[in-house]
């Protein structure tokens, strides 16, 4: 549930079909969509709360989307490597990044996560709604334990989570959806799995308001997890 263009909201998620790669699920997902030529992705305002007071150094978004989140760390002095599975949305990401003049301080590279991380150390890592109706919970659990390995020591772990279901949404949720909702704690012991020694600086759900696909009013739960590495 990466963050999309207006003209889809994150509830219409496809079922994946039973030949579906991590790959042609995000391409297709991505490929239907049909943003403005002038759309300018936003960052997560809960991203944006917690990595606000941050010092700025270098950062991996992981799952990165449309760009928002990368950019706006961009633009707060961050040097950041994104990484997502789609090579449609880094493009479309990348020419936002350079109408917002940032372009050169984002490193832009296609990873399928539950395979590959992009190599190195970060003082910030950071993935927001990392939900996949392609990887299950094993593939969940260590695509976090990879991205707390690739925490510098002293760094920030910073990983924000659907923690349900819209209240405008009246049907039963489907069931490839209803299992990427993992409560924080469950996070946490997949991230500890990575090795190191963790302070938890946050952990908290949010209620945000969040209108329906026909403007109707709707509120939904965030849950935020902001940990900081020891060593």
């Amino acid at each position: 549930m990466t963050d999309t263009a207006p003209q889809r909201p994150r509830s219409a998620m496809p079922a994946p079909t039973p030949t579906d790669t991590a790959h042609t699920y995000w391409e297709g997902f991505y490929q239907g969509l049909r943003p403005p030529a002038d759309w300018v992705p936003r960052p997560n305002p809960l991203l944006a709360d917690e990595a606000r007071d941050l010092v700025a150094g270098t950062a991996l978004d992981l799952g990165c989307g449309a760009g928002g989140d990368a950019i706006w760390l961009a633009e707060n002095g961050w040097r950041v490597t994104a990484a997502d599975v789609s090579a449609t949305v880094l493009a479309r990401a990348a020419t936002a990044a350079a109408r917002a003049g940032v372009a050169d301080r984002i490193d832009w590279q296609v990873h399928d996560l539950t395979r590959s991380l992009p190599v190195g150390t970060f003082d910030l890592v950071t993935a927001q709604y990392l939900h996949s109706p392609i990887a299950d919970a094993p593939a969940r659990e260590a695509v976090f334990a990879s991205a707390a390995a690739a925490v510098a020591p002293g760094g920030t772990l910073l990983i924000i989570s659907h923690a349900g279901f819209p209240s405008w949404m009246s049907e039963q949720p489907p069931s490839y959806l209803a299992e990427q909702l993992v409560p924080n704690s469950v996070i946490l012991g997949w991230v500890r799995n990575g090795g190191g020694d963790w302070v938890v600086d946050v952990d908290k759900v949010v209620t945000r308001e969040r209108p329906g696909p026909a403007g109707e009013a709707g509120t939904a739960d965030d849950a935020v997890l902001r940990l900081r590495r020891l060593r």
